[in-house]
């Protein structure tokens, strides 16, 4: 992956993703909801590539099918009535022009934060709040490393457990049964070597005495300082929109907000750029790339 927004300070990767999650759950303009959708899909196909559109085809699409039947059948808010459903309830416009918006926003979200654990890995997040919350920031980089390791070595003592015929799928119920035990409990074991493992390394490290310095690859550059500007002035920009009712839109119980006026058309424009920072910064990184092959 030639990402060139990976490369940016840790804290110009979390301000953003903190940011363009936060503007998405309280902006629930039908615009505002597909451009960050977009966005994200797009980002989300440059970082993983075919992955991000199996995961989209078998979890994605499903989960947002779901949240829009599911609204309609349950909340019958809403002044337009299309028909009546068998209960005998109504079927709204408003209900589902809800539930379309909802699915935008569920699937914006969990393709941000799709980018989020490809890009904040934890060395980023322990140089961000190490020394605010130092004891939380290590647990939970402990904890986020640990669960895909955990995984792999389960599918290594699965694997080997399944070449001896002792897997969970061989024999009866109870052999089943008895050979899933077995698994779980060298499992368990595994987990408690590596934690001794890691304590001891810690300590032979010097890990929590006084005055240990941490080594840091990280340097705040004057690219750095540019996309910084940028997301002060387009975060100050949309917040100012909002405050300013710029961006209002209500479903219930009728579909009212401003759509094309001039004002909120530029709210559009600065969504576009605040949310298509890192796909901006790919392309100009592969325009440059491309270049220089053609000169050589």
């Amino acid at each position: 992956m030639r990402d060139t927004f990976s490369r940016c300070h840790p804290i110009i990767n979390f301000l953003f993703f903190g940011l363009v999650i936060a503007y998405l759950m309280f902006i629930m303009h039908p615009v505002m909801l597909i451009i960050s959708f977009l966005s994200a899909l797009s980002y989300a196909v440059y970082l993983d590539g075919r992955k991000t559109l199996i995961f989209c085809l078998k979890f994605l699409l499903p989960t947002m099918c779901t949240a829009i039947i599911v609204n309609p059948a349950f909340s019958h808010e809403g002044i337009t009535i299309l028909c009546y459903l068998p209960s005998g309830n109504p079927l709204t416009l408003e209900s589902i022009l809800y539930g379309i918006s909802a699915s935008l926003m569920l699937g914006a979200s969990l393709l941000w934060f799709r980018c989020y654990t490809i890009i904040m890995t934890s060395d980023k997040f322990v140089y961000i709040f190490g020394k605010i919350i130092p004891a939380v920031s290590l647990i939970l980089s402990m904890t986020l490393r640990f669960i895909p390791k955990f995984k792999a070595q389960f599918e290594i003592v699965r694997d080997a457990q399944y070449c001896i015929g002792k897997d969970i799928s061989d024999g009866s119920i109870f052999s089943r049964l008895k050979n899933a035990v077995r698994i779980f409990s060298i499992m368990i074991t595994w987990s408690l070597e590596n934690a001794i493992e890691t304590a001891d390394s810690m300590k032979s490290r010097g890990y929590g005495l006084k005055g240990r310095t941490a080594f840091s690859i990280y340097r705040f550059d004057s690219r750095d300082k540019k996309i910084l500007c940028c997301l002060i002035f387009c975060g100050i920009y949309l917040t100012c929109g909002i405050l300013a009712k710029g961006l209002k839109w209500h479903y219930y119980p009728s579909v009212r907000g401003v759509l094309s006026e001039p004002f909120t058309i530029s709210f559009y424009i600065v969504y576009i750029l605040f949310c298509n920072i890192p796909v901006f910064l790919n392309r100009k990184e592969d325009k440059i790339w491309r270049s220089l092959k053609s000169e050589i």
